[in-house]
């Protein structure tokens, strides 16, 4: 059994890759926590709310919300990308309550290291914010803590949001250095990989149509407002962190050194190294996984 906490900012890729560590078997998401990046911390954890209504998942995670705005600078969001509330802007989300049942993700965090150890692995799919906290908090738990999963950076690609800065590294560049200096068991998956991990409107649309009914239909209207942005064609960025997760042979991995210049460049450097990085996919099983678990 692979046990996640997963600290995400949804969304619609990481609602997605909620979805897919919701449907694989032998994964139990034990808890999952809100940070502020794509969108507001506030919509981040109603959309998960949204998102645990959709899919009612068992066992129910613990929830809790997190940092509302980077350790050092005002808050970059993207709802440009993911649609003014971050699941593509529909405007007709049920009704949820969104009352996290704890007031701290980095009290949860630690926990959940303290707790499970070299059994958990915990999946970072915004900015590092709280991980950067949590490991400020009790260092010797967070290195407990089996793996550590983070989609971020651009290490030898171009950035997406300046031509050397990935979006998560570029909102909070100092929580990222705080983390790759930290001594966890980091697999890093920038860019370089999930750039190679993508999907058609048209295969989505397939995968979904075999199953119809309320969550197929929910889940290509939220997707609809990136495919226009990409052009037809989603990358899964969050979903290949989780599938990183439970099933890391999906990724061919290279052990690096990286340091975070101020803008949230991620750039090579000498010495020992302070993660390992993905720089392949086996993308045809990837995305076979993700279209048969959604």
């Amino acid at each position: 059994m692979t046990l996640l906490v997963i600290d995400t900012d949804p969304g619609v890729d990481d609602a997605l890759a909620l979805l897919l560590a919701w449907g694989s078997p032998g994964v139990r998401v034990e808890a999952v926590t809100t940070v502020a990046g794509n969108v507001p911390l506030g919509q981040c954890t109603l959309n998960l709310f949204r998102l645990l209504a959709l899919r009612r998942p068992e066992p129910w995670p613990v929830v809790a919300a997190g940092a509302d705005a980077p350790l050092a600078r005002p808050l970059r969001t993207a709802e440009g990308y993911h649609g003014a509330d971050g699941l593509g802007a529909l405007g007709d989300w049920p009704e949820v309550e969104a009352e996290p049942a704890l007031p701290n993700a980095i009290d949860l965090i630690v926990d959940m290291g303290r707790r499970h150890g070299e059994r958990l692995t915990l999946v970072a799919l915004g900015p590092l914010t709280n991980l950067a906290l949590a490991c400020e908090a009790d260092l010797a738990a967070m290195r407990r803590i089996g793996r550590v999963v983070a989609m971020g950076g651009a290490v030898d690609v171009p950035g997406n949001v300046t031509p050397t800065a990935e979006f998560n590294f570029h909102v909070d560049p100092e929580a990222a250095a705080r983390v790759l200096d930290a001594g966890l068991r980091l697999d890093l998956v920038p860019l370089d990989a999930t750039g190679q991990a993508t999907v058609t409107r048209a295969e989505l649309e397939r995968a979904l149509g075999a199953r119809p009914g309320p969550r197929a239909a929910r889940v290509l209207a939220f997707t609809q407002h990136a495919f226009a942005r990409e052009g037809g064609r989603l990358t899964l960025h969050d979903p290949l962190a989780v599938g990183a997760a439970f099933d890391e042979t999906l990724l061919s991995w290279e052990p690096a050194r990286l340091r975070i210049g101020g803008d949230g460049e991620t750039r090579r450097a000498g010495g020992h190294p302070n993660c390992r990085i993905a720089v392949g996919v086996e993308t045809e099983r990837f995305v076979s996984v993700l279209l048969q678990r959604l």
